[in-house]
């Protein structure tokens, strides 16, 4: 599947918590990160931590692949 914007990624991210049978409360306590920010992450909010949104899609087994391709 390929993601255009945050809140593509965003709704990857809601739709595997969710498939996993995981709240954002305990995503929150298992990453330490607040449970706002997994919110705003899911919600598409353009400004998360990349850092922070790369490992909790990592945790939740979903990989990302950057491949080049033609500008024009």
């Amino acid at each position: 599947m390929k993601v255009f914007n945050a809140s593509e990624f965003g709704a990857v991210v809601k739709k595997r918590r969710k498939a996993l049978g995981y709240t954002q409360k305990y995503l929150s306590e298992f990453t330490g990160y607040s449970a706002s920010f997994i919110s705003d992450l899911e919600n598409g909010k353009p400004t998360i931590e990349l850092g922070k949104a790369l490992r909790i899609a990592n945790l939740l087994g979903v990989d990302l692949i950057m491949e080049e391709r033609e500008l024009f």
